[in-house]
């Protein structure tokens, strides 16, 4: 008889998982706090505009082509290339930065502020690319025993990486390129991570490799939330339930092994194996009440930072802005300095602009545009008073107006705000915390929350704030390491 998983949460790194052990033959039910499946890969629609809300775009898409591949099955996401990858607008300067995978083309934008850009860059990406394939097999794709396992295969990463290891990001771009607007941008992907480059351990250089040579970025025809669709009619048909609006609050165990989660209501969830797609820090503690997991424990651990973000439906298409955007100030490091631990708004807030129906028209009404506007602040632990939430997004949608010379402010047919504490309540995110758990060096590979529950053999994890972290591709790995756990810690299904 097959054995039942229970899977709690539905974020990608659920579904993904949910797709290979069903496809296994496991039989496999999933219960979401939310009316909709898709965790932070989500998206709403309003007066006629359709919103992704969370994830914009990825890159390592052979990682979705591999996760449809194990299960037999063709991948049905069609994906657009996203050329030019994105632009960067730099206060006081009118013509935007085009960053593209064609170094030719990205030295004619640095041309007058760069000198020899494709010889640096070339340099800068050889190192970035050993460093990235000589540790995806011994830190990205790989479970871990113990800490002392993932130490013992960190021995095996060649010693020429180890500089990497100490410095920062920002210093190991200070080594290769002389201009400030370089660093900047080629340091963008740090904030990807819910980080700033002057705290991302230069290591992270490997990400610049994957987006400028290694694979690029993507986003899907239709948006981002046809991933969640796709991947949900595949699990309907091969008949796994799901449980909408059902939030696991506590946990039922005889010792070693779990016997159930109780949902709000007191109904008590049973399965042969469990797996957890919430935050794997924060339900260890809110939920299995670990004393090593405490609010004062969690508190004291790094966390990416908070996502303030507008949703736009304005009248007119803008003519001055592309796909994907950065609309930067000209105080970068002291920006990014302040605001992990500010309280306050800044008052010349960094943002990114995603503006989805440039490439997929049917997300906004004929003539018109939508925009996914995302600003990075600090979690609740350091700002938990959002009264002011209003103010700060008219001051970006006032900057986003002066910078692309078009009154949006006069022409928005519909807005939607959210800031973090709408976040943290609606996905349950730890403080708000977009991202989940930070990759600092004490926080990656066999240093986050491991995958495989401490106490119970029954339960295990799957996403952003476990092995081995966070992005869209890396979650997809995410679910085949916790897949290949669960297989081989328990009986054969017959």
């Amino acid at each position: 008889m097959a054995q039942k998983v229970l899977i709690i949460g539905s974020g990608l790194g659920s579904l993904a998982t949910a797709l290979r052990l069903s496809s296994k033959g496991y039989q496999v039910e999933v219960v979401e706090k939310d009316k909709r499946p898709g965790g932070r890969l989500n998206f709403f629609e309003k007066d006629g505009f359709s919103f992704d809300m969370g994830p914009s775009f990825f890159s390592m898409s052979y990682e979705f082509e591999e996760l449809f591949k194990s299960c037999g099955i063709v991948n049905p996401l069609i994906l657009n290339e996203l050329n030019p990858l994105y632009s960067v607008y730099f206060e006081g300067r009118e013509k935007p930065f085009l960053i593209y995978k064609d170094l030719k083309k990205l030295a004619r934008e640095f041309e007058g502020i760069e000198d020899d850009l494709v010889n640096k860059v070339e340099a800068y990406l050889a190192q970035a690319g050993l460093l990235f394939h000589d540790t995806e097999d011994i830190v990205i794709r790989r479970n871990f025993r113990s800490k002392l396992d993932y130490l013992i295969q960190l021995t095996r990463v060649p010693l020429k990486h180890s500089p990497k290891m100490v410095r920062s990001m920002w210093s190991e771009l200070e080594r290769h390129f002389d201009s400030n607007e370089v660093r900047v941008i080629f340091s963008l992907v740090a904030f990807f991570l819910g980080s700033t480059p002057f705290q991302t351990p230069a290591v992270y250089s490997l990400l610049n490799y994957t987006e400028l040579k290694h694979d690029g970025y993507w986003n899907v025809k239709g948006g981002m939330y046809k991933i969640v669709e796709k991947i949900m009619d595949l699990l309907y048909q091969r008949g796994v339930k799901f449980h909408f609006e059902t939030e696991i609050v506590d946990a039922v165990s005889n010792g070693s092994s779990l016997l159930g989660f109780t949902d709000t209501k007191g109904k008590l969830w049973e399965a042969d194996i469990y797996v957890s797609n919430s935050d794997a820090a924060s339900f260890r503690g809110q939920v299995l009440r670990r004393p090593r997991f405490n609010t004062d424990k969690l508190d004291k651990l790094e966390w990416t930072l908070s996502p303030f973000t507008i949703y736009l439906g304005i009248k007119g298409k803008l003519e001055n802005i592309h796909h994907h955007n950065y609309f930067l100030g000209n105080n970068f490091t002291e920006y990014a300095n302040s605001i992990f631990k500010t309280s306050v708004n800044p008052q010349k807030p960094y943002y990114y602009v995603n503006v989805s129906s440039k490439s997929n028209p049917d997300c906004a009404p004929e003539g018109c545009e939508n925009l996914f506007i995302l600003c990075p602040v600090p979690d609740l632990r350091y700002k938990p008073n959002w009264s002011d939430t209003d103010e700060l997004a008219n001051n970006i949608i006032k900057d986003l107006s002066e910078r692309v010379r078009y009154d949006i402010e006069a022409n928005i047919i519909t807005k939607t705000i959210m800031n973090p504490v709408d976040w943290q309540n609606k996905f349950n995110l730890y403080r708000g915390s977009g991202l989940g758990l930070a990759h600092g060096l004490n926080q990656i590979g066999g240093f986050r929350p491991a995958n495989k529950d401490e106490l119970f053999k029954n339960l295990y994890y799957v996403g952003a704030s476990t092995v081995p972290g966070t992005g869209l591709p890396i979650v997809v790995i995410s679910s085949r390491l916790v897949t290949e756990r669960i297989i081989n810690e328990h009986a054969t299904i017959h």
